[in-house]
């Protein structure tokens, strides 16, 4: 279970973290949860023994103890699910598992059901007004915005915005920064290909931009990876003209499928004014023209 780079002392307070966490997950499931008798008199603590959630987990007796133990032990991810799924835990505990038994965590996984949070997070953009605000799906599907990105960048609810930076015209025609945020764009999508490599969305998604976009093609044969993060775009608007903005990519951990995207003027740029004007009700009309156009 030792980590590249990991000092004796670390490992030490990482296996006390173990086998303390271990010990409260395994104390809080029943043998009745587990399908086990209960014991009667004989069982003096709560919870499962040891002996029991190797039983059910499918490894040895030993080596159990050994991993609650916090011993410097050989583990697998597919061992591990076995004992987070004996153990009842969550999808943030089984996370945490992953972390003190020295592997890379699994990717994170809402635990509640595809709606929640969802009317919490548009109101959220709905404050953001005048200024820009859109949700990304792991596929870079817009599935929320305010009226600000429709007005502002031409967004429409669950358009793709990688497909339509590389392959919409109005949307290149706007971005003035185009060429500038590119390869982050690209390298963001790789860094989620490689977190996803066998799903087929973000395969169909690869083939789409390949296919569509010349300039996409040349941007992936670089191999480049980054992780979102903040940006400076520029947009050319047809009716309020030059727009300066940062764009912070947000990651709510309770929808961790789910990226809320925030577009804050830059100061001394007059985009505050700008944006102020465009939500009065003519500019804002002229605006949708725009955008039907």
């Amino acid at each position: 279970m030792a980590s590249a780079g990991e000092s004796r002392p670390e490992r030490h307070r990482r296996g006390q973290e173990l086998r303390t966490f271990l010990r409260s997950r395994r104390a809080r499931v029943s043998p009745a949860e587990s399908g086990l008798p209960d014991g009667g008199a004989r069982r003096r603590t709560p919870g499962l023994r040891r002996e029991e959630v190797a039983v059910l987990a499918g490894v040895g007796a030993s080596w159990y103890q050994w991993l609650e133990q916090g011993r410097d032990i050989t583990v697998s991810p597919q061992v591990l699910d076995a004992v987070a799924r004996v153990l009842r835990m969550s999808s943030a505990e089984r996370r945490h598992l992953y972390v003190l038994a020295g592997l890379n965590p699994p990717l994170p996984e809402s635990e509640y059901d595809p709606d929640y949070l969802c009317a919490g997070m548009q109101r959220l953009m709905d404050s953001w007004m005048p200024y820009p605000a859109h949700i990304m799906d792991p596929y870079f599907s817009a599935v929320g915005l305010n009226a600000s990105a429709q007005l502002v960048m031409g967004m429409n609810a669950q358009e793709n915005c990688i497909i339509n930076f590389f392959c919409d015209e109005r949307y290149r025609a706007r971005a003035v920064s185009w060429e500038q945020n590119a390869p982050g764009v690209v390298a963001e999508l790789r860094a989620s290909l490689a977190e996803w490599p066998a799903d087929e969305g973000f395969q169909l998604l690869l083939e789409d931009l390949l296919a569509g976009s010349a300039e996409f093609r040349e941007l992936w044969e670089l191999g480049d990876v980054c992780r979102p993060g903040q940006r400076v775009k520029e947009l050319d608007h047809p009716v309020v003209g030059a727009l300066h903005f940062e764009s912070t990519t947000l990651q709510v951990p309770a929808r961790p499928d789910l990226r809320l995207i925030l577009h804050n003027p830059i100061p001394g740029t007059g985009t505050a004014e700008k944006l102020q004007r465009l939500a009065e009700p003519e500019a804002r009309r002229a605006a949708l023209r725009q955008v039907a156009g």
